[in-house]
């Protein structure tokens, strides 16, 4: 708008001021201003799955989901969407685990394990109660919520992911996790597992389909075309593997969990980075989301949404508003209007040094380092 129009349009509020302010040079400056400041209004939505989000974050799949009224909380906080604590394949075909098994199959390998859910002996998150539960907080919240099974065989237990859609959910989290301790299991054997796995709760369901994976493929830019190929409508870069430990007064085997933190962002910030352009789906980054510096990097890399849930179990529900404020502050500050604008602006694609990102950044980051004196 020119200052003519400005002025023309301001007519009105010129003569309703004091004469001495009755004058262009003091009044289209201050219209430019407050024009400057709506412009600026911040649009933090973004779209995950097909589902339209208030904003990129995402409660991810942990205890927060165990009660309703912590989901209440979430959502009164901010959050976006929330996905479900998982329901794992052992629940539904034992309805008891023995450490061993744990042991073997890396089910107790979670930042959502079951040894820091409830007690399966004191609160009942058997199969059918899940289903029950997922309701409830569906019927509870106006937010999307996101169902999650947990399991490593397309055995007859992917029914659940059928019934998980029946109970409302609008959208699936399939968390796949094998340790492949097995000396003539291969790479191909193991990767087919996973396509197959993907492929057949696919069939299951029509609501949207995310797979949250591992880091540890050998190919990862191929097994990732391949999930997406197989009906994974998104990707969850990455599950957070627990290693047990050794009590050695006990002489125990002890998994235990340890919180993450935003060093582990590294990881999967790179990833997406790279597979941002390569691989077409709605990428999340989860593990080390813990503050607005965080959800930005992920968003630059080329996700969609930011997932968390070690900073809100450390630090309560009311983090997710304290990220907000952070993000939209950080935003303002560098002239950003849209998460939409700055989403995949760092990817390998669009940065203009793409090869720190690949191996040539190695030697840098080495010859980074600086010891003490």
């Amino acid at each position: 708008m020119s200052d003519e129009a400005v002025s023309l349009q301001t007519g009105g509020l010129l003569q309703s001021l004091p004469p001495l302010l009755r004058n262009d040079t003091i009044i289209i400056p201050i219209i430019r201003f407050i024009e400057k400041g709506v412009s600026k209004k911040m649009d933090l939505t973004t779209t995950y799955l097909g589902l339209k989000l208030k904003n990129p974050l995402v409660a991810s799949a942990s205890p927060l989901s165990e009660k309703v009224e912590t989901v209440k909380k979430l959502e009164s906080a901010g959050i976006a969407a929330i996905v479900m604590y998982s329901l794992f394949e052992e629940q539904i075909i034992h309805e008891s685990m023995e450490l061993d098994h744990f042991l073997d199959y890396g089910t107790d390998s979670y930042a959502e394990a079951l040894t820091y859910l409830p007690n399966i002996g004191r609160y009942s998150i058997g199969p059918e109660k899940y289903v029950d539960h997922l309701k409830q907080v569906k019927k509870s919240v106006d937010i999307p919520v996101i169902g999650s099974l947990n399991g490593v065989s397309a055995g007859t237990w992917v029914e659940y992911a059928r019934k998980i859609e029946a109970a409302g959910a609008d959208a699936l989290e399939l968390n796949i996790y094998y340790l492949p301790f097995e000396t003539d299991l291969t790479s191909e054997d193991l990767e087919n597992s996973y396509v197959n796995f993907v492929s057949k709760v696919r069939s299951k369901i029509t609501i949207p389909l995310a797979v949250k994976i591992g880091p540890y493929f050998t190919g990862m830019g191929n097994m990732c075309t391949r999930l997406v190929d197989a009906g994974a409508d998104g990707l969850v870069l990455f599950n957070r593997f627990y290693q047990p430990d050794f009590d050695l007064e006990e002489l125990e085997v002890c998994p235990n969990l340890v919180l993450s933190t935003s060093q582990e962002l590294r990881m999967p910030l790179r990833w997406i980075a790279l597979l941002y352009s390569r691989v077409k789906t709605d990428f999340a980054l989860t593990t080390g989301i813990h503050t607005a510096e965080d959800v930005l990097k992920a968003m630059m890399a080329g996700a969609r949404v930011a997932m968390l849930a070690s900073e809100l179990l450390q630090n309560g529900t009311g983090r997710v508003s304290e990220i907000l404020v952070d993000l939209e502050k950080w935003m303002k500050s560098h002239d950003y209007i849209s998460i939409q604008q700055m989403q995949g602006s760092m990817s390998e694609q669009a940065t203009h040094n793409p090869h720190a990102l690949r191996r040539s950044n190695y030697i840098k980051v080495l010859n980074s380092y600086t010891s003490l004196p």
